[in-house]
């Protein structure tokens, strides 16, 4: 049994990190998921706050390796 990464690149801030790919936090733009690093989720989940409004779930497994067979 292996594990998964996957690498790519923020959609915000545009650098690059790995991720889980079912569970980082993405939004969808012409039809294609595109993910948000740790840093750009934290800031714009504190951002959200102080607006009083709620923040963008994040899944404790967001940037963690998955089991190869999940893929």
């Amino acid at each position: 049994m292996g594990y998964a990464l996957v690498f790519g690149t923020c959609y915000s801030c545009l650098k690059p990190f790995g991720f889980n790919p079912h569970r980082v936090p993405s939004v969808r733009i012409d039809g294609t998921r595109e993910p948000f690093c740790r840093d750009c989720i934290n800031e714009a989940n504190d951002k959200r706050a102080d607006l009083g409004l709620t923040k963008f779930p994040v899944h404790p497994d967001a940037y963690e390796p998955i089991e190869e067979s999940e893929l």
